[in-house]
């Protein structure tokens, strides 16, 4: 296992690490002995970072991170747990979160704690309330022994709160296909050049880029033909210094084999090999149906049609051609705000920067993702 030191807190932690949120289920529920199985095979394989919240599996997951930790040596592994701050509407909302996640664990302490998912006005309310400062003050009793936070926002926005204080670690979204997305590889360069050891989450883009398509695939299976598309996403990720975790949320044993293979004896890629990520990038982005930018120019639509969502939702299907996941975006997305309601006025093309026959375009979604439903 690849062991990667956090110099400014003085520990080394595997650069894989196990997201606890995507566990097998049976009837809504975690599978225990599927999940002890597999985890006991990830902490076997070296991995000593597991990453848990929560809300995660309703619930459930923290519990059942604590009868993992009874199962193993509490001392060698580090746990990562997350303050909900869109549940907490007072100091007291905080306290009583953190002491039920210690019970959860079974735990005296939690390694790394994280504020979860911020965002700048989630942060400047957790600052108005005291819960930062609560967090902190977690450290100094020895309740938590670092503390940072995960992030979903604008690049400004993380850039502002990395530099309001003197965080242990941060946690970021980053892989191949979104390094312009939230923080970004912008961010990530941000905290290394500011010391700040860096968390990543979703390397293979929820599972997306574990499967791409078979067209585009033809740059990798040249270079590494026996290794899975989800190993180039993770040592894409792995491959960056300032990088100290990686995590992944496995959810069968042979995800889990597979993450071990890679970060075992873990090589960076070569520059050869991230001339290969770029041309699958590459071809991956030049597979949108077409080139809306999202400006939002076209809206109001005068039918309600969400013009920007529902081309998100199509030109995401283009590039990954991931039909699970669409579908569920599609039944998701409000009837009234739907292709289907266009009334061919066309005010919205009247608007758009990029020229783009949305009228047409609106009525081929449509009925593309509506076969998806069938």
């Amino acid at each position: 296992m690849e062991y990667r030191t956090m110099e400014k807190l003085g520990v080394s932690v595997s650069l894989l690490g196990f997201g606890c949120m995507r566990f097998p289920t049976i009837e809504g529920k975690i599978d225990e002995e599927k999940s002890f199985a597999m985890i006991d095979e990830a902490i076997k394989g070296g991995v000593n970072y597991l990453d848990t919240a929560y809300p995660y599996h309703n619930g459930e997951s923290e519990t059942f991170v604590g009868k993992v930790l009874k199962r193993h040596d509490r001392s060698k592994l580090f746990v990562a747990t997350k303050l909900p701050c869109w549940d907490v509407k007072s100091i007291d909302d905080a306290k009583r979160i953190f002491n039920e996640q210690l019970n959860r664990l079974g735990t005296t302490y939690i390694d790394f704690y994280l504020l979860h998912s911020l965002s700048r006005n989630s942060y400047n309310k957790m600052k108005e309330l005291g819960v930062v400062d609560y967090v902190a003050s977690l450290k100094e009793e020895g309740k938590i022994k670092y503390y940072g936070f995960s992030f979903h926002d604008s690049y400004s926005a993380f850039e502002e709160i990395l530099k309001d204080r003197q965080w242990d670690f941060c946690q970021i979204q980053l892989n191949y296909m979104d390094t312009e997305e939230q923080a970004g590889m912008k961010g990530y360069k941000l905290a290394e050049e500011m010391g700040v050891p860096v968390v990543i989450m979703e390397p293979v883009k929820g599972g997306s880029l574990a499967s791409i398509p078979e067209a585009v695939r033809e740059p990798f299976i040249k270079l590494k033909p026996d290794k899975s598309m989800a190993s180039w996403a993770m040592r894409y990720v792995g491959s960056l210094p300032g990088v100290k975790v990686v995590l992944s949320g496995m959810s069968t044993i042979n995800q889990v084999l597979d993450n071990l293979d890679t970060f075992t004896n873990f090589e960076p890629l070569s520059e050869e090999e991230q001339k290969a990520v770029e041309e699958v990038t590459h071809l991956m982005r030049s597979r949108v149906k077409n080139g809306c930018t999202e400006c939002r120019y076209c809206m109001p639509c005068p039918a309600g049609v969400n013009i920007p969502r529902n081309f998100r939702i199509w030109n995401t299907y283009g590039v990954y051609e991931n039909k699970g996941h669409t579908r569920w975006e599609w039944r998701s997305l409000n009837e009234k705000e739907k292709a289907k309601n266009c009334i061919q006025c066309g005010q919205c093309e009247e608007k758009c920067p990029q020229g783009l026959k949305i009228r047409e375009d609106l009525s081929k979604l449509q009925e593309e993702l509506d076969k998806l439903l069938v």
